[in-house]
């Protein structure tokens, strides 16, 4: 029952985006809104009055479980593959520049934002030394 009702906060909360997403017209996915959303929920989940630690977690469980059978949903985008090997094999060049290009991106971006953050809570933490 408890991954049940986990289930059931993570499927309410993909509504939520989806709906959020139809109303406002805004161009992310309505999974993705839906995460930000309990992503939110869980910062706040200390100030939310009606927040009881059973309901977080059935959604720890759930999530837990989730993430064992994460290897699962690999398998449709590995039969998607094999479906479209031909046009993979014509189009290799292209795929391999993209997937490159991504990747070198991702890095220099991840770094960028590591760099900015690091900069960051070094100074708040300079400055809560300094006012002790």
């Amino acid at each position: 029952m408890n991954f049940i009702n986990g289930m059931i906060v993570l499927l309410v909360y993909q509504l939520l985006g989806e709906v959020g997403v139809l109303l406002c017209k805004i161009p992310i996915p309505g999974p993705v809104l839906g995460m930000i959303l309990l992503f939110l929920t869980l910062l706040l989940k200390d100030k939310i009055i009606f927040s009881t630690k059973k309901s977080f977690s059935s959604l720890e469980n759930a999530a837990t479980t989730l993430l064992s059978h994460l290897a699962l949903l690999f398998i449709p985008a590995g039969v998607g593959m094999m479906v479209h090997f031909d046009l993979i094999v014509r189009e290799w060049l292209p795929i391999l520049i993209v997937l490159l290009f991504s990747t070198i991106m991702t890095l220099l971006v991840s770094a960028l934002i590591m760099s900015i953050s690091i900069h960051f809570f070094v100074n708040s933490q300079h400055l809560k030394m300094s006012k002790k």
